[in-house]
């Protein structure tokens, strides 16, 4: 049968996700993996979980456990990330929290919400893949959002053609796959453009709390609801998730947002899977609620002494004419090789003989751009094997 001709035109838009291609190389023992911007599996609170899970399947917590539960996910946990959204300047109460299936599912279920095909998302340029994984399926185009210049609502009204402009999507803190951190000014500034577009704002909140250093900026939510008053009023929609802080594979995030937007996104997630695991809410709010500060503490820590070890060993190694950005958190390193080098390339060539993987950097380009720029992951690879990769890489740039 060519199943190709009955699937729907979305289809052409979907396309593998590259990094979930290069994470199948950690099972190769020699490889030095800087790819999948990935939790390190030794500082999961493990024995935490362990008991968690022990707790949710005693006698008197089993039927909640195993049973079917609501769509907007277990109460306890909602409390918790009420309280935590408080703490980030986010008043708010249950009514405006959703559980998701990590904060990926998130953004599936806003492109679905907002897009119709040919509407506009605008981007930044780098963006996260999986963001741009996610909204294809919707038929988008896409647009350049850049909070450092001052182009008008109307530059972006006319660009979008006939479609419209539906919202724009940003990670703020630590961003995927930069590592950049929009400043006081820049969030202020999508704040203006939204409100004259009249677009939604999507604030991709997965790094938030892993800063090493710096001012702690508040979140976009949480500076318009400072002009408006109330986040019900607000158009700004966080996604957040437990994934970078406490465990990736029991997969719980979160939406935070107006009462209407999460009513609607409620609708999807009971089409889509009625709700998320509940017995996996259940310890992700345990254990969030015995040590979640102390955890990232812990995780802070070591990351960031990773982060420091790679921008020592860049400095080090990289050949001139390569520039990077220094995080002041998060996982990602973000290079720009001179514009002969095609990082793709470099990549096979890598693989071949440094077995040193990343990611090139046009994955994360909504038009495919972007040839000469890669990521680079600190947050798995331990501090000598950084020193020894970085180094491979420097010698095998300095070739090319």
């Amino acid at each position: 049968m060519d199943w190709q001709q009955i699937f729907a035109t979305r289809n052409n838009r979907m396309k593998a996700s590259e990094i979930r291609e290069l994470l199948k190389l950690l099972d190769q023992p020699d490889i030095i993996s800087f790819a999948g911007g990935i939790p390190d599996p030794d500082l999961f609170p493990a024995q935490a979980f362990q008991e968690a899970f022990s707790d949710a399947l005693t006698p008197q917590n089993q039927a909640t456990a195993l049973q079917y539960s609501v769509s907007e996910g277990y109460g306890p946990l909602r409390d918790w990330i009420v309280e935590e959204m408080a703490r980030l300047g986010v008043p708010c109460t249950r009514d405006n929290i959703l559980i998701t299936s990590g904060s990926q599912q998130a953004l599936d279920y806003l492109g679905k919400l907002f897009l119709s095909p040919g509407d506009t998302a605008l981007v930044g340029w780098p963006t996260y893949l999986g963001a741009l994984g996610a909204f294809n399926a919707y038929e988008p185009r896409y647009d350049r959002l850049d909070p450092e210049t001052n182009r008008s609502a109307a530059d972006y009204a006319k660009e979008a053609g006939e479609g419209r402009v539906k919202f724009a999507y940003m990670s703020v803190d630590f961003a995927n796959p930069t590592g950049k951190t929009l400043d006081h000014a820049m969030r202020e500034r999508v704040i203006d453009l939204a409100d004259a577009l009249d677009i939604a704002v999507i604030e991709d909140a997965a790094y938030q709390s892993l800063r090493y250093e710096g001012e702690a900026l508040a979140p976009v939510l949480a500076r318009e609801i400072e002009r408006k008053g109330d986040i019900n009023a607000c158009r700004t929609i966080y996604c957040g998730s437990f994934s970078k802080t406490l465990a990736p594979g029991l997969r719980v995030g979160w939406v935070c947002g107006a009462q209407q937007v999460i009513s609607q996104l409620v609708l999807l997630k009971q089409a889509a899977d009625l709700h998320s695991s509940t017995i996996n809410q259940m310890a992700i709010a345990t254990v969030a609620r015995a040590q979640f500060d102390s955890h990232v503490t812990k995780i802070k820590a070591a990351y960031s002494a990773r982060r420091d070890r790679m921008l020592a060993a860049l400095e080090a190694h990289m050949p001139e004419g390569v520039t990077w950005t220094r995080p002041e958190g998060g996982m990602f390193v973000w290079l720009e090789l001179p514009k002969q080098i095609n990082s793709a390339d470099l990549l096979a060539r890598s693989l071949e003989s440094e077995r040193v993987a990343f990611v090139p950097g046009h994955a994360f380009f909504a038009d495919g751009s972007g040839s000469n720029t890669l990521r680079l992951s600190f947050s798995r690879t331990n501090e000598a094997l950084i020193d020894e990769g970085v180094a491979r890489l420097g010698r095998l740039i300095a070739a090319a």
